[in-house]
Formats: structure tokens, C-alpha cells, sequence
């Protein structure tokens, strides 16, 4: 039986902060905050740099502020995973080198870019995240591919070339397609990632959307397998107009996670290590699933 980590997508969703009851009155910096949680879960998934990408000083000071075994999974910048980016949050210097044409643009796309820019980035983004490898405090790095990038060949060559281009580290593939896990294909898909030893992110999330992946337990590399969990609120995932927050807002029941349990088990039979993150960041949903799934598991 492998190592199984368990834990939540975020350490400082507002929600939590500002209407939850984790962290007690005395944690009221960003440092006393991760402090505290490090205390009671042993990983934790950094999901502010799919909106912004990660400094290397940030990375120093979460190596710092954590103990010497504590696991940092890290949502890659939305631009690397062809969703839409938001100018601002390019490097200011990279912003201001942008063809005229897409200077009054607010979202920009990873194929609109020069390609040295595209470069610099994943460059920079490399940079960032050295410091948390070399300290041996660097999981894997989640790509998390949209809606629309759909089973094909020019899909499966992106996800080798990511993988290449982060070849220093472990990257993670979660698709959003139904397509990949079609029964037709999903056979194609798992043995795809398991020839280059990709992980497979495994998904507990709403059903019956095109964004839909079914909740099944796949290990497709020996070292590190996943499951993130997003709650099963169908009523909001597919809404516009919601924050990320209200999307993941459901507190799943003993009864729903204990079904998890010996599919996780089942994974950890086959890999060193299992990551399991709770993505339903709403005020204490998260930190208290991950408590309680952490519990059946070590019944």
C-alpha cells in the first residue's frame, strides 16, 4: 500500500477565511494561515497560480513556512492549458512586448502569442517552482485542460509536449471533455497516458455535462496517482455567471465518501503515492471532508 496524502485545493479561499471556523482567531496572516493548516493536513493544492503564475519568492517562503515533509501540488497558469488568460496577469514585462493588436485585448490565448513570449513564459514558470522541487516539497504540477480541448491528436501532443516541457517535474492530466472517457475511447485515453507515465487525474464531480468525467479509479503511472474531488452541485457548475467558489459549494455526506474509499485504496495499491484533494473550497467544506475522508481510510 502506497503513501496517502490527503487534503484540500486551497488554503485561503475567502469563504474560508472570512465564514469558516478553521482557523482561529489568532492565524490572521497569510503565514500564520498556511502554518496552521500544514499542522493538520500533510499537502495542499495551490490553485492561485492557474489566475496568476508562482514567484520564486513565494515558493521560498512556503518552503519556509511549512514542515520539511509537506507536499505542494501546483494548478499550472491558465495560459499553459489553453484556457483564456487574463492580460493583466501576464509578467508586466511580457505585457508590454505584445503585439499592438493584442494590447486592448482582456483574454488573451496561448496560440495568439508570439511564440518567444509563449517560451518566456514557460520558462518563468519553470523558474518559479525549482526552489519547492529542490526541496523535495513539489508533488506534481496539475494541468487541467478545458472544456474544449477534446480527444484528437494535436490534444495528445500538447499534453507530451507540457510533460516535456516540465520534464524537471511530475505533471498530472485532468481532461474536462467527456470525449477522453467515452466508453469507446476510454481505453485509447488511459493507455495514452500509461505508455508516457502520465498520471490520470481521477474526478468525483457533477455528471451529465460535456464537461462530465465519470468517477472512475485509473493508476497510469507507477509513482503518483490523483483524485480531486468538486462536489456534485449540478445546478451551478454550468453557470456562467457563479463564482469558482459557488460552483464548488457541497458538502459531501459520510455516505458519498465512503464509497471513494477502496477505489482510493485500490489506487494506493498500485502507485508509491496518492493524492486526494478536496476542490469543494467553500467555507469548512473542504477541510471537513478531507478530515473525514481521512478517517474512513484509516479505519
Amino acid at each position: 500500500m502506497g503513501r496517502i496524502l490527503v487534503g484540500t485545493s486551497s488554503w485561503t479561499d475567502p469563504t474560508l477565511v472570512k465564514e469558516g471556523s478553521f482557523y482561529p482567531p489568532s492565524a490572521r496572516s497569510a503565514e500564520d494561515r498556511l502554518r496552521y493548516y500544514a499542522g493538520h493536513f500533510p499537502i495542499v493544492e495551490v490553485d492561485s497560480t492557474y489566475y496568476f503564475p508562482p514567484s520564486e519568492r513565494n515558493a521560498v517562503l512556503w518552503i519556509e513556512r511549512t514542515p520539511e515533509d509537506f507536499t505542494f501540488n501546483i494548478k499550472a497558469y491558465s495560459l499553459l492549458t489553453n484556457h483564456p488568460t487574463k492580460r493583466d496577469s501576464l509578467y508586466a514585462d511580457l505585457r508590454v512586448a505584445l503585439p499592438k493588436e493584442l494590447q486592448g485585448k482582456r483574454n488573451l490565448y496561448r496560440e495568439q502569442l508570439p511564440d518567444e513570449v509563449v517560451e518566456e513564459v514557460w520558462q518563468r514558470f519553470h523558474d518559479a517552482l525549482m526552489p519547492l522541487h529542490s526541496a523535495g516539497k513539489l508533488g506534481a504540477v496539475l494541468f487541467q485542460f478545458p472544456q474544449w480541448f477534446v480527444i484528437g491528436r494535436k490534444s495528445k501532443d500538447y499534453v507530451l509536449e507540457c510533460a516535456e516541457r516540465l520534464k524537471d517535474f511530475r505533471i498530472a492530466v485532468e481532461f474536462r471533455h467527456r470525449s477522453w472517457l467515452e466508453e469507446r475511447n476510454r481505453e485509447e485515453t488511459l493507455a495514452f497516458l500509461e505508455e508516457h507515465d502520465l498520471p490520470f487525474v481521477c474526478v468525483d464531480m457533477p455528471q451529465g455535462f460535456d464537461s462530465s468525467i465519470p468517477p472512475i479509479a485509473a493508476a497510469t503511472a507507477e509513482d503518483l496517482s490523483m483524485v480531486r474531488f468538486h462536489g456534485r452541485n449540478t445546478e451551478t457548475w454550468a453557470r456562467k455567471s457563479e463564482t469558482a467558489t459557488e460552483r464548488f459549494r457541497y458538502e459531501y455526506t459520510q455516505q458519498e465518501l465512503a464509497g471513494w474509499v477502496p477505489m482510493i485504496r485500490g489506487l494506493a495499491g498500485r502507485t508509491r503515492e496518492t493524492h486526494v484533494l478536496m476542490n469543494n473550497c467553500y467555507r469548512d467544506f473542504a477541510v471537513n471532508n478531507a478530515r473525514q475522508l481521512r478517517a474512513l481510510l484509516e479505519e
